[in-house]
């Protein structure tokens, strides 16, 4: 992706960058921090002394910012320097359970709304000096809960409109559950980022033998949401595509759902074959068991799945006993979201890293230039097909 970063450099970015990393996104925002800072010193390097762009060359652009809690719960966020002028990027993990807080003397896990909370916290911090907001928000604050089919709160459109109204002018955010929820704010600028290049290159990295040809590989979607993602990657690899459909029992609802009776497979024969699972999502797991366990007893011969947040919020056994018992090779999910020593030390689990591909999303947008490239990645994956010694088409 080195090519990507040198249309703009010629460009004097919008304002001085500034990158706050909120809590749970400390070590994600240290590496992009890293790619940042280097590519901008190479480029200074080449430079006239008296060049412009040398004003906007540091040695990090961290922005150092703290969120103390009071013991009944409260907070609030205070930014240590000036950020007047200001290009901002805030990096925001609403998932991140791993950070923890004090209440009342006990230990509690932060939860989703707290995240939110703290993130418009540290745009109320920002005081409206900054020259731009841009919020990056790899998965969602409320994502599934994106429209109404009874008396249900509309919580993602209203998050959505409360961060424009607070003065956030571009969301980053990837694989978004329903994209069509940036309908909500049609004034600022969302980008659904689909990590479908990191995903295909930590394959064919990790899984050296895999056999890119209609008669060995075919791609599987999970349910009817997923197809478009499963379009394009069985587009990309030039290989058949399968899908599930969930039989619903909608007489009753439980944990605010209907209740999933069977998963029913329409595809081709999968049998002898390689298939790669793509959705968005690991919530509790089920269904992407119950679907790994259809497809092994179709007959597949190695089942990967591709999943861009693999939140595995019912634990990790089930999916240790199914490794165990053959239903899949590997799992793939991303670093955008916060993933458990355990879960990285499991032998079934490849972590993809997107620090540096969101680097250069901030860099871009930094300098005002155009995103296309970036978020159209079907060039890219030819080229490393190709380079890896695939035959295409």
């Amino acid at each position: 992706m080195a090519d990507l970063a040198g249309d703009y450099q010629n460009a004097v970015p919008a304002g001085q960058l500034g990158i706050i990393a909120l809590p749970g996104c400390e070590e994600l925002g240290k590496r992009i921090d890293a790619y940042i800072s280097k590519w901008r010193r190479e480029y200074a390097a080449k430079l006239p002394a008296d060049d412009i762009l040398h004003r906007y060359v540091k040695k990090s652009y961290l922005i150092g910012v703290q969120f103390p809690r009071f013991s009944t719960g409260e907070g609030k966020a205070t930014i240590m320097q000036s950020v007047r002028g200001y290009d901002l990027f805030l990096l925001c993990d609403c998932f991140n359970y791993g950070v923890t807080y004090e209440m009342y003397g006990q230990a509690f896990p932060t939860s989703p709304d707290e995240h939110f909370a703290n993130l418009k916290r540290a745009i109320s911090a920002a005081a409206g000096k900054e020259r731009r907001l841009t919020v990056i928000m790899p998965m969602l604050y409320e994502g599934r809960q994106h429209r109404r089919s009874n008396r249900e709160s509309l919580d993602c459109a209203t998050a959505l409109q409360e961060l424009v109204s607070l003065g956030v002018k571009n969301i980053i955010t990837f694989d978004a559950h329903d994209p069509r929820v940036q309908n909500a704010v049609p004034l600022c600028g969302f980008e659904n980022v689909p990590p479908i290049y990191q995903m295909i290159k930590a394959i064919v990295n990790t899984v050296p033998d895999i056999n890119i040809s209609k008669e060995h590989l075919m791609v599987i979607s999970p349910d009817e949401g997923g197809m478009a993602r499963c379009i394009f990657y069985s587009n990309m690899l030039g290989v058949d595509l399968g899908m599930f459909y969930k039989r619903r029992d909608y007489s009753v609802i439980r944990h605010g759902r209907n209740p999933i009776i069977a998963h029913e497979f329409l595809g081709d024969n999968v049998e002898g074959k390689d298939v790669i699972i793509v959705d968005d999502m690991i919530a509790s797991g089920d269904s992407m068991i119950e679907v790994a366990s259809t497809l092994h007893e179709l007959g597949a011969q190695r089942i990967f799945c591709c999943v861009t947040f693999g939140l595995f919020s019912a634990g990790l056994e089930r999916f240790d006993a199914a490794y165990k018992a053959g239903l899949f090779t590997k799992i793939f999910t991303t670093n955008t979201v916060y993933s458990t020593p355990e879960l990285i030390g499991r032998e079934w689990h490849t972590v993809v890293d997107m620090s540096k591909y969101i680097s250069y999303l901030i860099d871009t947008i930094n300098h005002d230039m155009s995103l296309s490239r970036l978020l159209t990645p079907a060039d890219r994956i030819q080229r490393l097909l190709v380079d890896r010694g695939y035959r295409l088409g």
